[in-house]
C-alpha cells in the first residue's frame, strides 16, 4: 500500500482553497514547482487526475471532487490535533498522571497537587495512590513518588525536602488506667493496631536509637491496611497505632493522640518525586516539576 506525505494533502486543499497552483504555494510556504510536483505525484500513486489544468484556470475533476470532499475533514481534525499538541507546550493544560505511595499522596496533596491545580486550572491530575511498586513508564504514567530509598536508579529524582518520620500514638483515654511505654519492647504487653502490607504480610513496627534497631511484632484486637482507619480506631481508645507523622500531626498537637516512644523513631528517607528522562515534555509537566522544586526547596507552604 502506498504511504503518502500529509504536504501532498495539503497541497490538494491549498490549491482548491486558493484557486491556482501559484497561490497555493505561496499560503505553503512552498514553490510552485514543489507544489506542482507534491500534486503529480499523488496522482500518479492513485492512477487518478484530480485537477483539470489550463495555462489561465485550474479545476478539479470528478474524481478530484470526491477526493478532496473525503480528505478534508481527517485533515482537519489532524491539524487539529497538532495545534492542541503544541499549545500544550505552551500553555499547562491536558492531564498529569501520577502514582504515589498513599503515604506520599497525603503529603504532598496539600502544598503541592491542590497548590499547581490552583495555578493551573487546565490540567486535569490523575493521582493513583498504591501500595505495590509500579515501573511508572510502563504503567502509563508521567511521574512517581516514592519515598528516597524505593526510587530507580535510573530515574531522575527531585527530593521533597520534608523531614518524615513515624508516630507511636494513642489517645488520652487509652493511658488513663495504664503506665506509658518507656522501650518499644514494652508494647509487646499493650494492645496494639496491627498493619497489613499491600502483599498481604503483617508489618513489624520498626524503631532505633542509638545505632540499636527494632522490629517488632505487635499484638492486638483489629488489623487494619488503610491508615485513617487506624487513625479513626486510635482516636477512640481501641489501642496504639503506629503512623506516619503528618497523618497523625493535627491530632497529636490538638490533643486527641498522646505521642510516646519518639525518641525510638528517627528521621525517615526523604519524599522523591521522580520521573524518566524526557524530551519535549509538555508544559504541565515542566511547570509541576518546577513547582515540586520549590516545594522541596522549602519556597511552598507545607
Amino acid at each position: 500500500m502506498s504511504r503518502h506525505s500529509l504536504i501532498e494533502l495539503e497541497a490538494v486543499l491549498a490549491i482548491v482553497r486558493c484557486g491556482s497552483f501559484r497561490a497555493a504555494a505561496l499560503d505553503l510556504g512552498l514553490s510552485t514547482t514543489a507544489i506542482s510536483n507534491a500534486v503529480g505525484k499523488l496522482e500518479r500513486a492513485l492512477a487518478v487526475r484530480l485537477f483539470n489544468r489550463t495555462t489561465r484556470s485550474v479545476s478539479l475533476t470528478h474524481a478530484g471532487r470526491i477526493f478532496v470532499a473525503q480528505i478534508k475533514p481527517a485533515l482537519e481534525d489532524i491539524q487539529k490535533a497538532m495545534n492542541t499538541a503544541r499549545s500544550q507546550q505552551e500553555v499547562p493544560s491536558g492531564t498529569l498522571r501520577i502514582n504515589a505511595f498513599a503515604t506520599a499522596a497525603r503529603e504532598i496533596m496539600a502544598p503541592l497537587v491542590l497548590g499547581y491545580l490552583r495555578r493551573y486550572p487546565q490540567v486535569h491530575v490523575d493521582l493513583v495512590t498504591e501500595g505495590r511498586l509500579v515501573d511508572v513508564v510502563a504503567a502509563g504514567f508521567d511521574l512517581g513518588v516514592r519515598s528516597a530509598d524505593f526510587v530507580p536508579s535510573d530515574a531522575i529524582a527531585i527530593p521533597l525536602g520534608q523531614v518524615r518520620r513515624m508516630a507511636v500514638a494513642a489517645s488520652p483515654a487509652f493511658f488513663e488506667s495504664r503506665t506509658i511505654p518507656q522501650l518499644p519492647q514494652e508494647l509487646l504487653s499493650y494492645p496494639c493496631l496491627r498493619i497489613r502490607l499491600p502483599n498481604g504480610a503483617l508489618f513489624q513496627w520498626r524503631f532505633e536509637k542509638d545505632g540499636e534497631e527494632l522490629q517488632i511484632d505487635v499484638e492486638g484486637p483489629i488489623t487494619l491496611d488503610e491508615a485513617s482507619l487506624s487513625r479513626m480506631a486510635a482516636t477512640n481508645g481501641v489501642g496504639i497505632g503506629y503512623f506516619m507523622e503528618a497523618d497523625v500531626r493535627d491530632d497529636i498537637a490538638e490533643g486527641r493522640l498522646v505521642r510516646i516512644l519518639e525518641d525510638w523513631t528517627p528521621p525517615l528517607a526523604p519524599l522523591c518525586l521522580y520521573y524518566p528522562n524526557r524530551r519535549n515534555s509538555s508544559a504541565a509537566f515542566q511547570a509541576f516539576i518546577a513547582l515540586a522544586r520549590d516545594f522541596g526547596a522549602g519556597c511552598l507552604q507545607s
